[in-house]
């Protein structure tokens, strides 16, 4: 079978500040936001940070009903989840399926950046939210 995966995306960290999460990194590691943007359908504001050919994705809700404030409230600050890069994310979500694994999202939906993107289950996971992004450019 051919992989699936073929790269890290980004890693996602959930934050209660964004702007301090931001500065922190800036200051830190000199790092620099390289995109920003509201996803409202997910009721969150992030902000990428370039690393190599990947992200750190700070993450802060926009709403109190968004998953990441949920997870903010029962886990506080800290790793979400990560992104895996595929070139198909339909054929990685039947994978998933195939296996009998639990999927958030059933087929892929819009993600930031223009990409699409499907989540699947920690439960099916070891404990880790995995979002697959699929670039459409």
């Amino acid at each position: 079978m051919k992989p699936l995966l073929t790269e890290i995306d980004h890693v996602a960290i959930a934050v209660n500040d964004l702007d301090a999460a931001i500065a922190w990194y800036e200051e830190v590691f000199g790092a620099i936001v390289v995109h920003r943007e509201v996803v409202e359908s997910d009721g969150v504001s992030e902000a990428l940070i370039k690393v190599a050919d990947s992200y750190i994705q700070l993450l802060t809700p926009t709403r109190p009903d968004s998953p990441v404030a949920k997870y903010l409230e029962k886990k506080g600050e800290g790793l979400h989840h990560v992104g895996y890069r595929v070139n198909d994310c339909e054929a990685a979500l039947a994978s998933v399926k195939a296996y009998g694994g639990r999927l958030i999202d059933e087929a892929p939906r819009p993600g930031s950046r223009g990409t699409m993107v499907a989540f699947v289950h920690p439960k099916t996971s070891f404990g880790t939210l995995i979002e697959l992004v699929q670039d459409s450019h």
